[in-house]
């Protein structure tokens, strides 16, 4: 039997908090704290992410928003880069056997295929099975500037610049060769610098040079037009399918890079939510309403990246922010903790210290000396129970030290020596259960550059099992049983490493390397969720601004640091979403703190109000 709230449906609740749960949406209810009816609405917003590895424009795109491909692109020159994109960041790919910028783009992240292409103009077309790039069939048209659409089977090419003419071509791929399709009905310079979207039967292409408003779809014979774009522009980014594709980024005139985004459904075009970054020359991949956004230009070239999504919370991408800054300005420090309650001790400032300050999420208070003031020193464990070992006494680096000291919340006590004694070690573990690997030992000894690795167990150090590459100035986190250790120096060429070794509580192995060749940083997590950040970057002494995840098998780019800086120290115990870093070698960063916040999700709760 039909009853009166099957019709009208539920009554407006009182409720003295908001709800949480994404099941409110578009229920009402009355919040008797504020005196207010309230709602929760659905928006169409983009949120920032893991920035591409390599800064460049012109690439094409291909994929969805958890697996995204960039293809080349050109930097100050035409790059081979390919790089997959995982719903975090990026990580690098196989290289494009050809290099091209500029093309066109289809497919997905491990069936992807690239045509077409400048610098020279090319006929060239690439297949990529998620690893490696092989040659296909040449396009009957060699061109740049044109638009793509469809699989790695059942690909579109249209419209471009074929020198010294721009062409209205369409031709189709069936992956293996091209044959003709319709051609496009705009004509001049509204051929190139075009986007497109959906499948080889049913594609849509809209922007350009000119009028730039123009909109195309095509039914696998012919191309009719569609509605125009609100804001014409070139050298924009697109994604989705004929019926519900979206527009976003590119140039006005004289040359001007756009935030603009507009969402098609088949006959017109509505503005939407806008580009946190403008941009031209970008690319896209994914659909409506979870597209992708990366790479492109203002005025340099652009590593920023994007997602798109409709959605009943706000989302707030991952990014590093400004915490409070050390009372001593230093660098080479050891740390524990977590990002709001941290503990760093040591450094350099330029000489060595042993000052110690905690930190309670915004400000760092000084606390106890170190009993042997030292820089380069390894520290891990928490706030009220550190552990620091190693480091170096005094200028040059050639006083490596054995001592090992503990923090109890007040004051430092010495404990048992290292067996070796270095300095630049990294660290993972607890105070009752530690581990320190790698560092450089005093001269003479043959080699400087240690592979040790050796294992506390709260009062002395016992020897584990040896890293497969020795090195120093490295990141490391995780606990004794289940240890990571990531990039930093060596001996030989080249200096810096990409390396990665896990440790399982008596050997090391190696993991995926590291996207970015750095030494002198920093990270906290675990084993298979861990963020390293900052650095410097070969041949030296450049520094990076660079973060990187890894999940226990690859790395992949996160949001940079805001602040380049190497030799910080970190909250050892911090993690892959709540990570801090503070001090730094150089000047302008010495007393700087950054915190780290993942990606955040929260209910969007409006306000109903009278008009």
């Amino acid at each position: 039997m039909t009853t009166y709230r099957n019709i009208h449906g539920r009554s407006i609740q009182s409720l003295a908090t908001d709800p949480t749960e994404d099941v409110a949406e578009g229920q009402i209810w009355y919040n008797t704290t504020s005196d207010t009816f309230k709602s929760v609405l659905s928006s169409e917003a983009w949120s920032s992410s893991g920035g591409l590895a390599t800064a460049r424009h012109g690439m094409s795109g291909a994929g969805t928003q958890t697996a995204g491909l960039a293809i080349g692109g050109y930097t100050t020159t035409t790059v081979a880069n390919t790089e997959e994109y995982n719903g975090n960041g990026w990580t690098t790919g196989g290289d494009l056997g050809t290099v091209t910028s500029s093309g066109g783009g289809a497919g997905t992240q491990t069936a992807g295929l690239a045509f077409g292409g400048n610098f020279p103009v090319t006929d060239v077309t690439q297949e990529y099975d998620g690893s490696s790039w092989t040659a296909g069939g040449n396009l009957g048209t060699g061109r740049y500037a044109l638009g793509g659409a469809g699989t790695q089977t059942a690909g579109l090419a249209f419209g471009g610049r074929a020198q010294p003419t721009t062409t209205d071509a369409t031709e189709e791929y069936n992956g293996s060769s091209w044959t003709a399709g319709g051609s496009m009905a705009r004509t001049g310079d509204d051929r190139i610098r075009i986007a497109g979207a959906g499948l080889q039967t049913a594609a849509v292409g809209f922007g350009g040079n000119s009028a730039g408003n123009l909109t195309e779809e095509y039914n696998g014979t012919a191309w009719t037009s569609g509605g125009n774009l609100n804001t014409g522009r070139w050298s924009l980014g697109g994604c989705g399918i004929q019926t519900s594709a979206l527009a976003f980024g590119g140039a006005v005139p004289p040359d001007n890079p756009q935030t603009a985004t507009e969402k098609y459904d088949g006959s017109s075009w509505t503005v939407t939510g806008s580009l946190g970054t403008s941009r031209k020359q970008l690319a896209g991949a994914g659909s409506v309403p979870t597209g992708l956004a990366f790479g492109g230009k203002q005025t340099a070239n652009l590593s920023s990246t994007e997602e798109f999504n409709k959605s009943v919370n706000v989302i707030t991408g991952g990014a590093w922010a400004s915490g409070g800054t050390l009372n001593t300005a230093r660098g080479a420090l050891g740390g524990g903790g977590t990002q709001t309650a941290a503990i760093g001790f040591g450094g350099v400032e330029p000489g060595s210290t042993g000052k110690t300050e905690t930190y309670d999420g915004s400000t760092f208070t000084e606390v106890a000396d170190l009993n042997t003031a030292r820089g380069y020193i390894g520290g891990c464990g928490t706030q009220t129970a550190a552990l620091g070992c190693g480091g170096y006494t005094s200028a040059p680096n050639t006083q490596g030290q054995a001592i090992t000291e503990e923090w109890d919340g007040s004051s430092w006590s010495e404990s048992g020596d290292l067996s070796t004694s270095r300095y630049g070690n990294a660290m993972a573990g607890t105070q009752t259960a530690g581990l320190t690997f790698g560092g450089y030992k005093n001269p003479p000894s043959s080699p400087v550059v240690t592979n040790t690795t050796e294992e506390y167990n709260g009062s002395s150090w016992t020897s584990g099992g040896a890293l497969g590459l020795a090195r120093y100035m490295l990141a490391g986190a995780g606990l004794q049983t289940a240890a990571i250790a990531a990039l930093g120096y060596k001996y030989g060429s080249p200096l810096r490493t990409t390396q990665t070794e896990e440790y399982n509580g008596s050997s090391w192995t190696t993991g995926g390397a590291a996207i970015t060749e750095r030494s002198n940083v920093v990270g906290g997590g675990t084993q298979d969720a861990f963020l390293v950040f900052g650095g410097t970057l070969p041949p030296g002494p450049g520094l990076s601004s660079a973060t990187e995840g890894y999940d226990g098998t690859s790395w992949s780019t996160r949001p940079s640091l805001t602040t380049a800086r190497r030799r910080m120290g970190a909250a050892a115990n911090g993690t892959q979403t709540a990570a801090l870093g503070f001090g730094g070698q150089e000047p302008s960063a010495s007393n700087k703190t950054e915190e780290f916040t993942g990606q955040t999700e929260t209910l969007n709760v409006k306000t109903l109000t009278q008009s």
